[in-house]
Parts: structure tokens; C-alpha cells; sequence
């Protein structure tokens, strides 16, 4: 998640410069010095002894890239293409196939495809590994290596060999790159019900929220229903977006809070007045792919008793990342704080447990396809409250609501059986007097499927 605290970055920068007088302190420093030597001894050992001769800058790179990599799989070391990059994420447009990836261990990791997207379109799924872009073996390159491969002008095609869990064979695919429009908000009306769809929390993501609800409303002549709020594969963004977001469904009360390193440092984000929504039942739908300020959105909203939430246990990202400039091209990212629920929970490698868990048996291989969220990256931050999920989420026997199969659903012309099954509860909820979100909540039993 990304936010600028200028204003901390001076702060940390005029500590730097108080003397250090204490004992502790100076003991830290000539450990420091001793480490930075030691460093300096084999710089200069691999610059004169290396069998081949290696750039300076690049040397230096990667020695920053392992610094951050050491903390955690959030924070890291942004040069001037990875820095254009981010703008682009967050602002702009590009020619490509709609993956948000990562790199584990050597290989590339599918955190989730864009829908609308080339690579939705071809049934890329999340935790899928990318082994060969147009039969080139990528495993052990760098992940923007494999970035700039798969970005290119629209209309050009690509080979990619995927590697699924569950699968015996590789999946071979070719895609045709498009222009990767970054609208954050999509929205329609399905039976009388506003659905809205967030694919990232990019900047006007909650101005566009409001957009689409008055976009509804006006397409329908009068109030919906009720609303989806569909955050499913949704890697996160913008933390004030997703405040913004949360404000939109919310008349008041906490949204969201962050903790630093120091004890007091705290900052906490409250609704504003006004409900954009009318107090009209809201359902959040999110999967394991649901990340980050996603989880923030959905977390606010069910603390809140604003929103059932539904669907399968999100992502677990409970870190926040600043970004501090270290020049006008490049900039440091680095995970400065944990955020919080409003009742105080803590998502990191847990996620958001769902009030009412829904499975996505539209899709034919979703009990054989493992989840990989937060706890599965190397060198996550480790939750305090530590919570088995393999107990949260172990069916204890078959639930009778889910036995149909993809193929049955298929013939009775559910695609989706996920939102399909939201759509149905905001209609029961519409139809019985008196009810609401915190009273459906509150009929949940723990552990609830």
C-alpha cells in the first residue's frame, strides 16, 4: 500500500542528525562501521576478482534490493523504470496483458488478473507460475525483466507457460497484448440490485465509487435494492482511497487505523457524515485474492455492521508501505506501519474471515487449486495474535446450499454462483421487515459457512 509522509521522512531525517551519547547508542554505531567495512571488503573484492568485469551500479543495486528483501516481501528499492512504473499503476495506462505478479523464490507468481483483461480473459488464475514467456525459460531472472516481456505495444501477441498446482501438464497460452485501461470502478444492475466492481484502489477510486452509486440510481429512476461491492482479486493500492471508499457506505465511526515502530505513533481515519448508500443493505464479496486495502474496505464495512461480507478469506496483507523520494526518479518503499480494523483487529497473514463463506463453485477447479495468500510469502510480518487457518477454513462436512456442481450451474445459466448467491441475499434481506446487516451478523454462528 502506498502513501506519502513527507513530513515523517523530514522528521526521520533531523533524528539522523542528533548526536548519539549514550553508551548503547555508540556500541550500535561501531557495529554499524565494522558491518559497513566488512561490506566495502567484498564490493571491492568482486570489483577486482569477479571473472568478468561488473558495473559499479549494478553491484550496488543489488546489494539495496537484498537490504529490503531481508524485512519482507512489501518493501523495496524503486530506480527510475520501477518508479514510472508505479505512476503508471497508479495513474495511467499501458499496453499488456492485466497480471499483477510477484517473484518467489526465483519464480513468477500470479497475484491475480485484471478483469476484462487479456489474461482473465484466457483463465490465468491466482498463484499460477509463469515459467517461459514466448518458450524462454524466466525462472531465476529479475521480476521486471519478466514485467517489460509481457508489456508491449497492443495488438502484438505472446506465449506464456504456466505452471498450475493441481494441474499434471504445463498450460500453454498465447495472448494478444491491449491497452490496459486503469478504470479502478466498473458498474451494472442485476435485478434491481446496484453491483459495483473495484479492480484496484488507484487514484479517484472513491470519487468514482460515488459516481457509480449516483450512476445507479439515476439508471434505475429511483434507489436499487441494495448494493455488491465487488473487491474479488483485488491486490489493494491507495490507502486514502480505500478510506475513501469506506466514507462512501458510512454515516460515521472509525475506518481504519495504523501503527507504527514508536508507541504513540497512531493515525487513525473516521467516516465523514453522510451515506451515499441511504443505510440500503451492502454486501462485500472478496476471495484470497482480495489484498491490502481491500481487506481495509471490507474490515471497516463489517466491523461496522454496514456489510455482510461474503465469499472466502482475503489475502492477510496488513502492512502499510510510504514512499519516500530519494530523488526526483527514485524512491524508497518501505512498510512503515500495520493497520487495524475499527474493533481492532489485525489482518496481516489471517485476512478478512467472511460473515456468510461462499465458494466459487461456478469455477470447476476451486477445491483442487490451493490459496496462497501473506502467510505463504517468504519473510511476511507475523501477526501477534497467531491464528490457525487451516482449522478456520476446514470444511467439517459437506454444506447442502453448495453441492452443485460447475456443470449444473452452468445449465441453470449461473456464471458466477458467488455474486449470483449475493444478489439472492439482498433480495431476502429486502424482503423481510425490519431486517438489517448487523442483525444478519449477528445470526451467523462462528466459523460459519
Amino acid at each position: 500500500m502506498k502513501s506519502t509522509f513527507l513530513q515523517g521522512a523530514v522528521a526521520l531525517g533531523a533524528l539522523a542528525l542528533i548526536p548519539a551519547t549514550t553508551a548503547a547508542l555508540a556500541d550500535g554505531e561501531a557495529s554499524s562501521y565494522k558491518a559497513l567495512d566488512e561490506f566495502m571488503d567484498v564490493f571491492q573484492k568482486v570489483r577486482s576478482d569477479y571473472v568478468e568485469k561488473v558495473d559499479d551500479e549494478k553491484l550496488i543495486k543489488g546489494a539495496i534490493d537484498g537490504m529490503l528483501a531481508s524485512l519482507d516481501p512489501h518493501s523495496s528499492f524503486l530506480d527510475a523504470r520501477d518508479f514510472q512504473n508505479l505512476r503508471t499503476q497508479t495513474e495511467g495506462s499501458y499496453g499488456g496483458l492485466g497480471l499483477s505478479v510477484t517473484q518467489e523464490d526465483g519464480a513468477v507468481k500470479v497475484i491475480a488478473p485484471t478483469q476484462d483483461t487479456p489474461a482473465w480473459r484466457a483463465g490465468i488464475k491466482a498463484g499460477d507460475y509463469i515459467t517461459h514467456i514466448d518458450g524462454q525459460l524466466i525462472y531465476g531472472g529479475t521480476l521486471d525483466e519478466a514485467v517489460e516481456k509481457m508489456r508491449g505495444a497492443p495488438g502484438t501477441s505472446l506465449k506464456l507457460t504456466l505452471v498450475r498446482a493441481g494441474r499434471d501438464k504445463p498450460i500453454e497460452l498465447t495472448l494478444t497484448r491491449e491497452i490496459i485501461q486503469l478504470k479502478p470502478v466498473k458498474w451494472e444492475v442485476k435485478n434491481n440490485i446496484g453491483v459495483i466492481n473495484i479492480v484496484s484502489f488507484s487514484a479517484n477510486t472513491g470519487a468514482d465509487v460515488r459516481s457509480a452509486i449516483r450512476s445507479i440510481d439515476k439508471s434505475l429512476g429511483h434507489k436499487p435494492t441494495g448494493y455488491i461491492l465487488d473487491l474479488r482479486s483485488n491486490p489493494g493500492g491507495l490507502l486514502d482511497e480505500a478510506v475513501n471508499v469506506s466514507d462512501a457506505f458510512l454515516e460515521r465511526g472509525e475506518i481504519v487505523s495504523q501503527r507504527g515502530r514508536a508507541k504513540g505513533d497512531v493515525e487513525r481515519y473516521y467516516a465523514k457524515p453522510g451515506d451515499d448508500a441511504k443505510g440500503l443493505p451492502v454486501i462485500v464479496l472478496v476471495d484470497a485474492g482480495s489484498a491490502s486495502a481491500s481487506e481495509i474496505v471490507a474490515g471497516a464495512l463489517q466491523d461496522q455492521h454496514r456489510a455482510l461480507v461474503m465469499g472466502e478469506r482475503s489475502f492477510g496483507k496488513g502492512s502499510v508501505q510510504t514512499m519516500l523520494p530519494l530523488s526526483n526518479t527514485t524512491a524508497l518503499k518501505l512498510t512503515t506501519a500495520r493497520y487495524y480494523t475499527p474493533s481492532g483487529r489485525s489482518v496481516q497473514e489471517g485476512g478478512i474471515q467472511p460473515d456468510i463463506r461462499v465458494p466459487q463453485l461456478s469455477d470447476p477447479d476451486y477445491k483442487n487449486r490451493p490459496k496462497y495468500r501473506e502467510s505463504d510469502l517468504r519473510r511476511h510480518l507475523i501477526n501477534e495474535i497467531k491464528t490457525d487457518d487451516k482449522v478456520l477454513e476446514e470444511d467439517s462436512k459437506d454444506d447442502p446450499r453448495f453441492a452443485m456442481s460447475a456443470e449444473d450451474l452452468k445449465k441453470k445459466g449461473v456464471e458466477d454462483f458467488q455474486l449470483d448467491y449475493a444478489l439472492k441475499t439482498i433480495s431476502r434481506l429486502a424482503g423481510t421487515p425490519g431486517a438489517t446487516i448487523a442483525q444478519a451478523q449477528a445470526a451467523r454462528k462462528p466459523g460459519a459457512k
